[in-house]
């Protein structure tokens, strides 16, 4: 109950801190909570980025083929992969556990290593083949 509560907290100061901003106007741009929302999601997603590097890395599979490419080829691949994984990732999570990983490191890397494992194998695959 603490941590929806501390959860709640976090997202109504994003959202005021979204307004200070933005000036407190509503400029057609979107509103605080969508401002807000928006930079813990850019914020999300470069996890999201660099751990599936990282994994990428890891792989035996990477470690193969990644003999018979150029760094710009291995960068290229990587980049259009992990762009794969991190444009997944908003629809695998909800705004609680965005929260929850906002205010406990701990989460925020289990999150971030959970949304990565299911989307990595899928994207490799569908930009290897």
């Amino acid at each position: 109950m603490k941590k929806l509560l501390a959860s709640t907290v976090m997202l109504a100061t994003f959202a005021l801190t979204g307004c200070t901003t933005t000036g407190g106007m509503n400029n057609g741009t979107g509103t605080a909570i969508g401002t807000a929302n928006e930079i813990g999601m850019n914020v999300f997603k470069a996890a999201i980025d660099n751990q599936c590097r990282s994994e990428i890395e890891k792989q035996n599979a990477w470690r193969i083929a990644s003999v018979a490419m150029t760094e710009a080829q291995q960068e290229a691949v990587q980049s259009k992969v992990c762009g794969c994984v991190s444009e997944q990732a908003p629809q695998q999570v909800t705004i609680v556990e965005l929260g929850n990983a906002a205010i406990d490191s701990q989460y925020r890397t289990q999150l971030v290593a959970r949304v990565v494992a299911k989307s990595l194998q899928s994207c490799y695959t569908s930009f290897v083949q």
